[in-house]
């Protein structure tokens, strides 16, 4: 064998011995460790943030939202074109994710804002109770820029409790102390709103109402 077919087998033999060592520290020693100090340290982040009901059951993830179709029964999320249709505590399914990108003064998104708000006072008026347009905020009649924000803003969750209330034939008292359970703070105490999310909300509401 001349030297020069000698030094191509000794590098091609070096070639695949890094190969073999490298496919094992980064194909399955480095992953194993990064998912064994997540599942440690951030289980429930590393696993989907995943909802669960009263059986431990999986409905849902906490930072994707779902859509209700509309049931007065439960807590209505953002408007958006990217929630499914979708029943309480089921599997769900998702369409598209974004927003409208339209400005605030075109003449689409200020129609469909108006014919939203009427939507929800029509949606949530119950004996007793009407909305006013004052009391509806933003994200009712708006959609997230994803399209699929999971929480919803304090104010409009609790414009929602009268409703729910009356449909599951619950104290009011009692929905708002689910809804004050539910109410998650700003990020650090400084960033971004407090929020409701609202398949935990539901989630929730489903095992009270039962």
């Amino acid at each position: 064998m001349n030297n020069s077919v000698s030094n191509t087998l000794r590098l091609i033999g070096a070639g695949l011995r890094a190969l073999l060592v490298l496919t094992v520290v980064c194909g399955v020693l480095y992953p194993l460790a990064v998912t064994g100090v997540a599942q440690v340290a951030f289980s429930e982040k590393a696993n989907g943030s995943e909802v669960k009901d009263s059986s431990g059951r999986v409905v849902g993830s906490a930072l994707i939202g779902q859509g209700y179709g509309d049931d007065p029964r439960w807590f209505q999320p953002r408007p958006s074109a990217g929630l499914g249709q979708n029943t309480v505590n089921t599997q769900y399914g998702l369409l598209v994710s974004g927003a409208s990108n339209k400005a605030a003064d075109n003449p689409e998104l200020v129609k469909a804002v108006h014919e939203a708000q009427q939507k929800v006072i029509e949606a949530n008026t119950v004996p007793g109770f009407t909305p006013r347009i004052s009391q509806i905020p933003a994200d009712a009649v708006t959609s997230s820029a994803s399209g699929l924000d999971p929480s919803i803003s304090p104010a409009y969750a609790a414009l929602q409790i009268p409703r729910v209330a009356a449909r599951h034939h619950l104290p009011t008292a009692r929905v708002e102390q689910l809804v004050a359970a539910h109410t998650q703070g700003r990020t650090l105490g400084f960033m971004g709103d407090p929020r409701v999310n609202v398949l935990a909300l539901n989630t929730a509401l489903k095992d009270l109402a039962q």
